[in-house]
């Protein structure tokens, strides 16, 4: 499932396209993704501005002039397209061919700036809503979202509280939407790795019996905030369905320092350990047990 740097990287591509721009058309090829679409909602986006493109988390959120918001979401395969003039131009990209255009858009917007924007999701995980902004924090996929790993409001003594007490281990407790938003496993691994964290380590080392962040809480939160943005800058990770909305593949793949690096050595400098694979709650987990304690 795409992760947080690759949602980003769909929303870049994305705002030139949508933001200041009306729905002048909207087609609805099937009447659900994961779930059913709203009711009437080609008819409520028809004519509409979007005024705003942001993200929350994994979720994108058009906010439009009728006071309605769009929430987005990729899901395990879904990827937008946009074209002008018959060319594709797409935010967002992945190692496997995706299927072929068209086979799959079940959502296809037409805007005002002249660009035709289609949703392909092949296995319809994906997901689009519209609810008023005003009840922005009643929305089930929104209201138990922790904060976001880039934001301020994101620190050192933030997570320690978060995770004072947890029986938990770390990297658990770094997937847990509600402690941090939009983090997965593998931004949660190259970030482990970065800080020298073992991902088996209690949560709770992170705090001190008062609840105060541990010494290696803070490098921690500033490995997770630099790998996010390295691969944001990378255009994300393209590992399955991926891509950019141009089409193009995500490079941050080819900058893995463990994850689906079994049996490699370890990058670390001095370190002459080598990456090993776990599994932990059912999710793959690369970690060097040399330098990461």
């Amino acid at each position: 499932m795409p992760e947080l740097p690759e949602v980003e990287t769909v929303r870049r591509g994305l705002a030139p396209a949508m933001e200041d721009a009306r729905f002048d058309e909207v087609f609805a090829h099937r009447g659900d993704l994961r779930w059913p679409l709203p009711e009437d909602f080609a008819a409520r986006l028809k004519g509409q501005t979007v005024t705003g493109l942001g993200r929350r988390a994994k979720y994108l959120l058009a906010d439009l002039s009728s006071g309605d918001v769009l929430l987005m979401h990729l899901g395990m395969s879904g990827s937008f397209r946009v074209l002008r003039d018959g060319a594709a131009q797409t935010p967002g990209v992945f190692h496997h061919r995706r299927s072929d255009f068209g086979k799959h858009d079940h959502v296809v917007f037409r805007m005002s700036s002249g660009a035709t924007i289609a949703f392909n999701d092949p296995r319809r995980f994906g997901c689009m809503k519209l609810f008023p902004r005003r009840a922005i924090e009643d929305e089930p996929l929104l209201r138990a979202l922790g904060p976001e790993p880039l934001g301020n409001e994101f620190d050192a003594g933030m997570l320690a509280k978060a995770c004072a007490g947890k029986k938990t281990s770390v990297k658990a407790a770094l997937l847990d939407q509600r402690i941090v938003a939009g983090l997965g496993n593998i931004y949660v691994c190259e970030a482990l790795n970065r800080s020298r964290i073992s991902p088996r380590r209690s949560a709770a080392t992170l705090a001190t019996r008062s609840g105060a962040p541990q010494e290696r809480t803070g490098p921690l939160v500033e490995a997770i905030k630099a790998v996010l943005t390295d691969a944001i800058e990378a255009g994300g990770s393209s590992l399955r369905d991926h891509r950019q909305t141009d089409g193009e593949l995500g490079y941050f793949q080819h900058r893995f320092r463990v994850y689906d690096r079994e049996g490699k050595p370890c990058p670390t400098r001095g370190c002459k350990g080598t990456i090993r694979r776990i599994v932990q709650g059912g999710r793959s987990t690369f970690f060097c047990p040399v330098c990461q304690k």
